[in-house]
């Protein structure tokens, strides 16, 4: 299943590349995310980091957990996300951050497919408002860190 999001907030490309790229701090302010944890942290330069995350997840009677490799390209002002391990059969995504004269222009890719075939259909039948969420957990916490834009 492929997803796209985009959407105008009043904040900096560089403060939401810095939001969006701070993994560990996801069970803060994303309620579905219950514990992080990351490794293999590597800093290639010229602004890239890559570095390993497994997140647990929960909802009302799904609880998983997934690996992903996590790229951070602060040139760029791209993450990229991509599948180690977990109950997918692929998982990607990408944020961009682009300047925008109201602040910064938030795109959002997904593409993904969960190895079990029931997954992929309940998540399919609630994907858009899931990803309207995400998509807003990220603005609530832009807004406690940043103040109103």
């Amino acid at each position: 299943m492929k997803h796209r999001l985009t959407r105008i907030l009043p904040y900096t490309p560089d403060q939401l590349f810095q939001l969006v790229g701070d993994v560990e701090r996801y069970p803060e302010f994303v309620p579905w995310i219950t514990a992080l944890r990351v490794w293999n942290r590597q800093d290639p330069g010229e602004g890239v980091t890559l570095l390993d995350a497994e997140a647990a997840v929960g909802f009302s009677f799904l609880k998983e957990r997934f690996s992903t490799r996590v790229r951070r390209d602060a040139v760029a002002r791209t993450i990229d996300v991509n599948l180690l391990s977990g109950p997918f059969r692929r998982l990607q995504n990408r944020w961009r951050f682009v300047d925008h004269p109201e602040g910064v222009c938030v795109q959002f890719e997904i593409d993904f497919e969960f190895k079990l075939a029931f997954l992929d259909r309940l998540l399919n039948a609630n994907f858009d408002h899931a990803v309207q969420r995400l998509i807003q957990c990220f603005d609530d916490r832009a807004r406690v860190l940043y103040g109103a834009g």
